[in-house]
């Protein structure tokens, strides 16, 4: 990191868009004792949101696998602001399984990742009594985590008005036309200032059984359709993967019969699940995958956090609040026009 010139510290902040990435910069900058107005152009529920649709996985030895080290190094950072800031998340860990035929993948990501520990047969019945018998090897990531995006989103909300920030729903305000310094994390909308931005739809079902029980997402490796399975409580989980270079919001049949396929691989029982919900939100990226804080005098745009919003969110805004109170850049990921 170096240091550069940084707007006033007593200037007021708006930022623009109330999703993972600016709830957590309003947080932080309210808690640093900056004056701070959220705009969401959406109502509370928050349902037209990238976020709504998100895993909500902590996950950075395990995204490893597919992502650049720099993912890593800020996800990591960010468990410890998810911890600090909000005790009750969910810590259990990941646990990696596959079938022997898909053995060299396995094998594949447990080369490419790392903080993990090997499980056989005992092991993974152990972690996951549901799973006994289903796999005869695991990789148990103890230090990874998750949220239910859904019910942690409001407890952001909640948190930044405690720290004196104001929030306005149905706000759908523009940057020109606010005073001070704005905070642009507006994903995929942003493409008016970040034209290169693409939308990487990710899409999810969420299923009912009382007959399957986890503690922790189970992610089942597989060449064609690997997959994820988050608990949500209540006998729900929630299935995902799919990173698909489309724009519409849609679930396709394909998918959804790839899904749910192979969640009945990872144990039959969800063959008799009940659907609850399909659904798919489009995730702003880069032509890199790559995050990215772009500084422009008054103006700061924070994108492309792709699959990751989750878990870099924390970790950017504190990058960005190193900005404001101390000229601070990561160079890895900070622009400055």
């Amino acid at each position: 990191m170096y240091q550069t010139s940084q707007p006033r510290g007593d200037s007021p902040v708006s930022i623009i868009g109330a999703g993972i990435t600016g709830a957590w910069h309003a947080l932080l900058l309210a808690e640093a004792g900056r004056a701070v107005t959220l705009h969401e152009r959406s109502d509370a529920a928050m349902t037209q949101s990238t976020s709504h649709w998100a895993g909500g996985m902590l996950a950075p030895w395990c995204e490893a696998e597919a992502s650049e080290p720099v993912i890593s190094r800020l996800g990591i950072r960010s468990l410890d602001l998810w911890r600090r800031h909000f005790p009750e998340t969910a810590f259990n860990g990941s646990l990696v399984v596959a079938h022997p035929r898909d053995r060299a993948d396995f094998e594949r990501f447990a080369r490419l990742t790392s903080g993990y520990r090997r499980l056989d047969a005992e092991g993974v019945r152990e972690l996951e009594p549901s799973l006994e018998g289903r796999f005869r090897d695991g990789l148990f990531y103890p230090d990874e985590g998750h949220v239910e995006p859904r019910r942690v989103l409001p407890r952001l909300h909640a948190a930044i008005a405690k720290a004196g920030g104001d929030i306005k729903f149905g706000s759908d305000a523009e940057a020109d036309d606010l005073d001070g310094l704005v905070i642009d994390c507006r994903g995929l909308a942003a493409r008016d200032r970040e034209p290169s931005l693409r939308g990487v739809k990710g899409e999810m079902i969420v299923i009912e059984t009382a007959e399957v029980e986890l503690l922790r997402p189970v992610r089942l490796i597989h060449p064609r359709w690997p997959l994820y399975v988050i608990p949500r409580g209540d006998g729900r989980f929630m299935l995902g993967a799919t990173s698909i270079e489309a724009e519409d919001n849609g679930v396709s049949v394909r998918s959804a019969l790839e899904l749910l396929g192979a969640a009945y691989v990872v144990h039959p029982a969800f063959g008799e699940a009940r659907i609850v919900e399909f659904g798919a939100g489009l995730r702003p990226a880069f032509p890199d995958n790559l995050p990215k804080i772009s500084i422009e005098q008054e103006r700061i745009t924070v994108n492309g956090l792709y699959r990751h919003g989750f878990l870099l969110a924390p970790a950017l805004a504190e990058l960005t609040l190193a900005f404001l109170s101390r000229g601070e850049i990561d160079n890895e990921v900070m622009q400055c026009a």
